[in-house]
């Protein structure tokens, strides 16, 4: 088995491990793009053959498939599966559901739940919105950390020397691309005490996020996206003061230290 040095404690990587994994990473990103076999190999480095013969195995146990030609190769279904069963094992995602619900009734708009995985956020449950103006998101999606509302509520947990230097992706003409832009609003941030994001993420959307402080640094967030047609200055009033409420009942049902496993 071939094998590279690993980063963690001297613990040496498994080659091919390593390129399973990123390659149903490229497949899982390309979102609703198939991928051609000669795409995947260049894109991974890796010799056609060896790729045909990876894609294969892992097409024949559903965690890739592929068309009628056998041509185009794209995410399967075993992956969703897997997926499935992380939020179902996740205690922290059982006990914040009820909030989002509570927050989806109160105000009539989309609540997020959302997880810092390195430089992005994760959607870990969302409650859409019943308007017909509403924002659409889903569950696995991942976000830049510093354009939404949930990532900067989190980035705001954590002190500026962590920022990467730059520069940053453009989502919209409002995302934050230097360091110095995003490091002033994340000191407005915690003057404030939760995140607002005026269209950095998507067009037409603003979103509120506030950070579940069940751990220092927080790793998850909660948010509230609302399209701008329909935010008067009293409704956002209302949409902060129902979500710092849900913030505080969730952090005082799930306190640090309540015995579950930590994750790292």
């Amino acid at each position: 088995m071939s094998e590279t040095a690993g980063a963690e404690g001297g613990v040496r990587e498994v080659k091919s491990a390593a390129r399973t994994v990123e390659l149903l990473e490229a497949l899982a990103a390309r979102g609703d793009r198939p991928a051609r076999l000669q795409e995947l190999a260049d894109e991974l480095g890796v010799p056609r053959s060896s790729m045909y013969a990876l894609l294969q195995t892992l097409v024949s146990r559903g965690w890739v498939r592929t068309d009628v030609t056998g041509s185009l190769y794209g995410i399967g279904l075993h992956a969703l599966l897997t997926g499935t069963g992380y939020l179902d094992s996740d205690p922290r995602v059982r006990a914040v559901r009820p909030y989002l619900d509570e927050a989806s009734e109160a105000l009539g708009e989309t609540i997020h739940l959302g997880r810092l995985d390195g430089h992005d956020v994760a959607y870990l449950a969302t409650r859409e919105s019943h308007e017909y103006l509403r924002t659409i998101s889903r569950v696995g999606r991942r976000l830049p950390a510093h354009a939404g509302a949930l990532g900067k509520a989190l980035l705001a947990e954590r002190p500026d020397a962590e920022l990467p230097a730059g520069p940053y992706e453009a989502l919209t003409p409002n995302t934050h691309t230097d360091r110095d832009s995003l490091a002033a609003d994340l000191a407005r941030i915690r003057e404030r005490g939760h995140a607002v994001d005026r269209e950095e993420s998507v067009p037409g959307i603003v979103g509120f996020g506030f950070a579940l402080r069940c751990e220092v640094p927080a790793l998850d967030a909660v948010s509230c996206s609302v399209p701008v047609a329909r935010l008067t200055p009293d409704h956002e009033a209302r949409i902060v003061a129902v979500m710092r409420e849900i913030r505080a009942k969730a952090e005082a049902t799930i306190p640090a230290g309540n015995g579950a496993v930590h994750w790292r």
